[in-house]
């Protein structure tokens, strides 16, 4: 009886844990939403009851503070608090040495004010992540001290900016301090591992593809379908860009080491480079010729590295990535010192061992991600920051200055009371999506619409919640805030595509300005909706703004990149010095944009091959007395004559074909007549990157 009895209680534990299980799931996953939705609340409440205790004449500043620096990933949150301290003091330096330049020209300060917001757009465009947030807050910091010191019409009260300047600043810095408490003290962050593991898994995935090309022997008829998969590695690794950042957030090592991630980033970039001309020369050869050259190089190679890696060997590498690095250091001396005979296999070999170095620059910094105690000492360095086009800032730039100018213009004719507020707004989100490049319409559209979703949330909170609470304390405030933000956080947090956090994070940032708390509390309907539709009219005029003077589309950008890397090269081939040409080039790959570029980027990745290639074979025609007939071929390249430059190219690789020498020199003409390989086969082709009708 008893056994019967257990076996029917292990019967009924085991169903109603199988019909638990799927709530248990859901709970799972709906916990770091919500949790995120809870540290929103009380970043906002710590924020504005540290305000209502120093008696700061505008508190809501350093709750929409708290809230605008609160994101879902920790390093995104410290990181982007430390920016924006930095543009904050900027900006309420800026404001007040307009101010003393024109104390009383209303004019003039106005102009003077959009222009300063038109220099930090062009900061804003040209710098990237927190750093390019830190030249949009200056911007719209100094926006909104203006917009409380000019009166209903813009006149300047001069007499009050620096202690307007001082009291705005340490409103908002109050409300990034808050918000970094309340982050730091309740997540310890996860973007470390995630990036280990996403240079992990892009190392193995370039390996996996060099070998099995290799493996292969040849890539002519797959040539295409791997230029797809390239590409998308590409994809790959320009997005880490945005988690180096939020990792270096989290961590001060990171942070000292951070060349050491950008040299992973380019090496990664470098693997890529040196895997598609490998693939690129194997298409070509004849299929015997191509299949002899690959085994050859296989049989140079770690048995590690002579096939694709095993499924579960990233996590391998996350363990152990010193170990794997010297795998890839060891493959490297055999390939560069292998006694070729021919410039094809002199070519493929030289293209692999710069994949390998590549992946192993790949794992130095997955070493330091993973705090490897066997990882090879590292050094800092320096990146040397290149701009990869001018013209995306300056429309950023005239956009802004335009908005400024003409939101300030409307005020100052209408006398309306809250055009200073309309403008503050019209700044802050012009500068704020100046950076991005795509759909920055549709991210204004979703801010206005964010904003009246906000308007009629804390219409309802202001004139039938509060006045409704039998008491007024900031317990009761606090409570009613929350049940507002924390479903807006939750929500945010598990977004997923882009117009929900888009619309999210605009009702997260717009509704305490809207919400306006005071302390005491104040019940003014006429105040609140002009305030409120101040601040939507401000929206509505940033998205007007990007309406009637639209970012650069991809295409036009793909193409202006391209044509600024033929115009280097070309440059290059007449003899101007190109110094760090590799990093310029990974920089405009860097920045082609993801739609409409497909073949744009490889023709960056054929166009930086070339470039070294002509490098190389400078430095050689110098050593070795070959100057004229190599200026010959770069003359031709430079004036667009694609058969001429054939032609010298082809007389050099006789001469050097002719030349008997030790075995050094030997190896060093056929590095040479590699080289001349890559610039030939791309000459070849049926549209050459050096066609006279390439814009310079």
């Amino acid at each position: 009886m008893t056994g019967s009895v257990l076996s029917g209680f292990r019967l009924l534990q085991l169903s109603t844990s199988a019909q638990l299980r799927p709530l248990e799931g859901v709970l799972r996953a709906a916990g770091p939403p919500l949790l995120f939705g809870l540290r929103l609340w009380a970043s906002v409440s710590l924020a504005l009851y540290a305000a209502f205790w120093l008696q700061l004449s505008n508190p809501f500043w350093a709750g929409a503070s708290a809230a605008i620096v609160c994101q879902p990933q920790l390093g995104a949150s410290l990181r982007k608090g430390w920016f924006r301290m930095l543009g904050t003091i900027v900006g309420a330096v800026a404001s007040v040495v307009l101010i003393a330049c024109f104390p009383q020209d209303r004019v003039p300060f106005l102009i003077a004010l959009a222009s300063w917001g038109g220099a930090c757009a062009f900061a804003a465009t040209l710098l990237r992540n927190f750093a390019s947030y830190a030249a949009s807050l200056a911007g719209y910091t100094s926006a909104i001290i203006a917009g409380d010191l000019l009166g209903t019409v813009g006149g300047v009260d001069a007499t009050a900016a620096f202690m307007l300047a001082v009291t705005r600043a340490t409103e908002i810095c109050l409300g990034i301090g808050c918000a970094g408490i309340v982050l730091a003290g309740t997540d310890f962050g996860g973007v470390r591992r995630r990036l280990a593991t996403l240079i992990a898994q892009l190392a193995g995935d370039v390996t996996a593809g060099l070998s099995g090309t290799l493996a292969s022997g040849t890539a002519g008829t797959e040539f295409d379908d791997l230029q797809e998969v390239q590409r998308e590695l590409v994809r790959r690794v320009v997005a880490l860009d945005p988690i180096i950042d939020q990792a270096v957030g989290e961590s001060s090592e990171i942070r000292y080491y951070a060349p050491v991630l950008q040299r992973a980033v380019d090496g990664l970039f470098s693997a890529l480079v040196g895997w598609h001309a490998v693939a690129n020369h194997l298409a070509k050869l004849p299929v015997n010729e191509a299949h002899q050259a690959a085994t050859t190089l296989l049989k140079n190679l770690p048995q590690e590295l002579r096939s694709a890696p095993e499924p579960g060997a990233a996590a391998r590498w996350l363990a152990h990535p010193a170990a794997v690095h010297r795998i890839y250091q060891t493959a490297v001396p055999p390939l560069t010192a292998l006694p070729a005979g021919t410039p094809s296999l002199r070519l493929l070999a030289d293209k692999t061992a710069e994949a390998f170095t590549g992946i192993a620059h790949a794992l130095d910094g997955l070493a330091l991600l993973v705090a490897d105690p066997a990882r090879p000492a590292l050094r800092p360095g320096r990146n040397r920051p290149h701009v990869p086009d001018w013209l995306p800032a300056l429309v950023s730039a005239g956009r802004t200055f335009a908005t400024i100018v003409a939101v300030s213009l409307f005020w100052i004719v209408t006398g309306w009371p809250g055009g200073g507020l309309a403008m503050t707004f019209a700044a802050i989100v012009t500068l704020l999506l100046a950076p991005r490049s795509e759909e920055t319409y549709g991210a204004a559209v979703l801010f206005v619409i964010g904003g009246i979703l906000d308007l009629m949330l804390t219409a309802i909170v202001s004139f039938a919640v509060l006045p409704g609470l039998s008491t007024h304390g900031f317990a009761a405030f606090s409570l009613v805030m929350g049940v507002c933000l924390v479903p807006l956080g939750t929500l945010l947090k598990s977004a997923r595509q882009p117009w929900q956090v888009g619309l999210l994070t605009a009702m997260t940032m717009g509704f305490v300005p809207i919400l306006q708390p005071t302390n005491p509390e104040t019940y003014d309907a006429l105040l609140f909706y002009n305030i409120a539709s101040a601040i939507v009219a401000g929206m509505g005029a940033a998205a007007l703004s990007f309406r009637l003077l639209p970012p650069l589309s991809p295409v036009f950008r793909a193409h202006r990149l391209l044509a600024l890397t033929l115009r280097d090269l070309r440059r290059l081939a007449k003899g101007a010095t190109q110094g760090d040409w590799e990093s310029r080039v990974i920089g405009r790959l860097a920045a082609m944009p993801n739609e409409g570029a497909p073949l744009e980027r490889a023709q960056l990745l054929t166009a930086l091959s070339v470039g070294s290639a002509i490098v190389y074979l400078r430095h050689f025609a110098q050593r070795f007395d070959r100057g004229a007939t190599f200026g010959a071929a770069l003359e031709a390249l430079e004036e667009g004559d694609s058969a001429s430059a054939i032609v010298h190219l082809s007389r050099l690789d006789e001469v050097l074909a002719a030349e008997s020498t030790d075995a050094q020199g030997t190896q060093d003409a056929l590095r040479a007549r590699g080289n001349i390989l890559v610039i030939s086969e791309t000459l070849t082709r049926p549209a050459s990157l050096f066609d006279a009708g390439v814009p310079r």
